[in-house]
């Protein structure tokens, strides 16, 4: 899973950048139970949850009562659409589930990436275009020019050539053309991190904050190119049988891995790819539940089943077949992302790796004996890829080296690639070491003053351009079962009182309360404090899953007997179900699609209707915001002001909750380990980019009982 934060982005790769599969049946609302104290007791006309002191204290409730309270109907969809195989049906299906995760407002879809101010030095389309996938982080096709910025005329002439590219009309040489233009290339890249990679465990994470960095180590068995289409990479070659239930890999042969030094280790097996199937089940970070109910005998597996029923062995040294549940049809462009990656069966087994789940939970206690993919020790881990590891500072830089023994060395543009901490204090310094060469592009942010500082050198005028938008979701999640209120070390504590936290849980409850606070969400004035006024609604999004990412191509019949026609856009679909249900969202891209001060007011009215004196208004919301940095606090001053005028302070306060370490920040909700760990009552600091191209890969994050990895997002599971 592609989990990502909501952090200024700064330098530039000019790329789009682009699960859980479970089964439950929805429950229906409960209170919460256990306790004699009748505070805010449950009226008999009112069904909703309440929660309760006891003995003075807020309690949590029962996540999985509580998650069938706000998303029932849709796990129901959900789990429906999963289990449909012919694709167009499915789309449909998932479009309905889709609109009832919107309309029940437990998360409000904010922007995407993209659509900014932009110089860079990065051709465009240099590595590989695709949606979804981990592919999109992988650096070592990338063309960057040293003596100057690329100019909008450039860079539209060199999108010319790659859209006759792909449509099969030429070739696409980004450096030929820049050499062409007097352009001098350079050999190494530099980009900026504000969040170190706390593995070099490709298998065991799915934050997209270590994988940017290890997936450039490491190859798969297939990769997209820069013009989308994909291409075989360790696998040379595959088969599909007549009943579409077995993929049979061949392995490329002569690959091997090395170290951090470059010496090789070993020879790259099919027994690696085994390996690192298992250990990926093993590591239960929350990737297992992607191939559960696809790749055969994986859900026995993860509930104590033999390893020898998992589809998914080694024929051989250089044979890989892979067994599936049932016929997938998405399921090769899942082979881009992680969890299909190899790791060196033996490096891992001498660094103390073990196989089978609870022998490795045991195992990866030991810090002495497992020392396996540890970031403070570059040593720990071996490579197959492009690149190894040959630096890992996380206070300072990351960096890797071309790996001059991989197969495909001659397409390797890159001899070096480095990540520099940036932690967000000095952004005029950071754009005079953009203007210097140090990094190749930054984004021109109004908040930060770059965009300001552009315009007053000409490079505004002569180099700035709009970045593309992609696929990656970003959202704001209302936490429905808060159990933290201040982190271990005692930042980012909520101020109110006891009683106002059970007061804001139980109106966070409440559909119609949730639904006041999105519609109440001015997106375009949130939006436009970093990017500035004309650029407010470019990037902004407003559904989960990216509305183009997939469309029907034959005409669809849904179960009221409605006919969408083949091209009908999965945004397009949720669209339709919204209006089914009356309701006011507009899913497009680049409108402020959920905002309405005349909705919110009516579904507060609702709230308050329902809520009665079950609540002591206002409420009081607990929004983090990383203090220290200007962006962050700029737009958290805006998201409190529209808030409370939008809704009266008589009804809605807005505490701003500031953390003035970015640690501290992400911990409070992008790294928060569950629901229960989420220190917050609004939190708009993570996003989800897809991992293969089905809409499950969105939906599925939503699963109940902790299947769905985005669930911790909204304080559940």
């Amino acid at each position: 899973m592609k989990n990502f934060t909501k952090v200024l982005s700064l330098v530039l790769v000019a790329v789009m950048v682009v699960a859980a599969i479970a089964s439950c049946q929805p429950g229906t609302p409960a209170t919460t139970t256990g306790s004699d104290d009748t505070t805010n007791a449950v009226p008999a006309e009112y069904t909703g949850y309440v929660s309760r002191l006891v003995d003075g204290k807020y309690t949590p409730g029962d996540d999985e009562a509580i998650y069938n309270g706000a998303l029932g109907d849709f796990e129901a969809l959900r789990t429906a659409a999963s289990k449909e195989t012919d694709p167009n049906k499915r789309f449909v299906l998932y479009a309905k589930a889709e609109a009832a995760l919107l309309d029940s407002a437990v998360m409000v879809p904010t922007t995407t990436q993209g659509g900014a101010y932009a110089i860079t030095r990065i051709a465009p389309r240099t590595i590989p275009y695709v949606q979804w996938g981990n592919d999109d982080d992988r650096l070592h096709g990338m063309v960057v020019i040293s003596d100057s910025f690329i100019t909008p005329a450039e860079r539209n002439e060199m999108l010319e050539q790659w859209q006759k590219a792909y449509n099969g009309e030429g070739t696409y040489d980004p450096a030929a053309y820049l050499t062409s233009k007097g352009h001098t290339i350079q050999k190494t890249y530099a980009t900026s991190f504000t969040t170190a990679p706390v593995t070099l465990d490709w298998l065991n994470t799915s934050s997209q904050a270590d994988t940017e960095l290890t997936v450039n180590c490491v190859e798969g068995l297939v990769e997209y190119d820069n013009l989308g289409k994909m291409q075989p990479a360790l696998a040379t070659e595959w088969s599909i049988s007549e009943d579409n239930l077995k993929i049979t890999f061949k392995i490329r042969q002569g690959v091997a891995w090395y170290t951090s030094e470059g010496k090789k280790y070993a020879d790259l097996t099919a027994k690696d790819f085994e390996a690192g199937f298992q250990h990926m089940l093993d590591c239960q970070a929350g990737l297992e539940s992607l191939v559960a109910g696809v790749v055969k005998g994986v859900s026995e597996y993860l509930k104590g089943g033999k390893w020898a029923d998992v589809g998914y062995k080694a024929v051989d040294d250089y044979t890989l077949e892979v067994t599936l549940c049932q016929p997938t049809s998405y399921f090769l462009t899942m082979l881009t992302y992680s969890i299909f990656l190899p790791m060196c069966k033996s490096f891992y087994e001498s660094r103390g790796g073990v196989y089978g789940i609870e022998e490795y939970k045991a195992a990866s206690e030991d810090s002495a004996k497992y020392t396996y993919g540890k970031v403070t020790d570059i040593a720990s881990q071996v490579y197959c890829g492009p690149y190894y590891v040959t630096k890992f500072d996380e206070a300072s830089e990351i960096k890797i080296a071309k790996n001059p023994n991989y197969y495909n060395a001659d397409k390797v543009t890159l001899e070096e690639i480095r990540w520099v901490y940036f932690d967000g204090k000095n952004y005029p310094q950071f754009y005079a070491d953009v203007k210097s060469g140090i990094y190749s592009g930054v984004t021109l942010s109004q908040s930060t003053g770059i965009l300001d500082l552009a315009k007053e050198d000409g490079n505004y005028e002569k180099y700035a351009y709009i970045s593309d938008t992609n696929s990656t979701t970003y959202f704001s999640g209302l936490n429905l079962n808060r159990g933290t209120f201040a982190l271990q070390n005692g930042n980012g504590a909520s101020p109110k009182t006891e009683q106002e936290k059970a007061d804001t849980v139980t109106a966070l409850n409440n559909k119609y309360f949730r639904q006041a606070v999105q519609y109440a969400f001015d997106q375009t004035t949130w939006n436009g404090v970093s990017r500035g006024a004309d650029l407010a609604n470019q990037n902004l999004r407003n559904m989960y899953t990216s509305p183009n990412f997939v469309f029907i191509d034959a005409d669809v019949t849904d179960a009221d007997g409605h006919t969408f026609k083949v091209g009908t856009t999965y945004g397009d679909l949720v669209q339709y179900y919204l209006e089914k249900i009356n309701s006011p969202i507009k899913a497009q891209d680049g409108i402020n699609g959920w905002y309405s001060v005349e909705n919110a007011k009516a579904a507060l009215a609702k709230a308050k209707e329902e809520l009665g004196d079950k609540v002591h208004w206002p409420i009081k919301l607990d929004l983090i915001y990383q203090s220290s940095d200007d962006n962050s606090t700029a737009q958290a001053s805006a998201f409190k002001k529209f808030m409370e005028d939008n809704l009266g302070k008589e009804n809605v306060i807005i505490n701003m909750v500031g953390c003035e370490e970015r640690a501290d920040f992400y911990a409070c909700g992008y790294r928060a380990s569950n629901g229960a760990a989420g220190n917050f009552d609004i939190f708009y600091g993570s996003g989800w980019g897809p991992d293969y191209g089905d809409p499950s890969t969105y939906l599925d994050t939503f699963a109940s009982l902790g299947a769905g990895y985005m669930t911790k997002v909204i304080g559940l599971f």
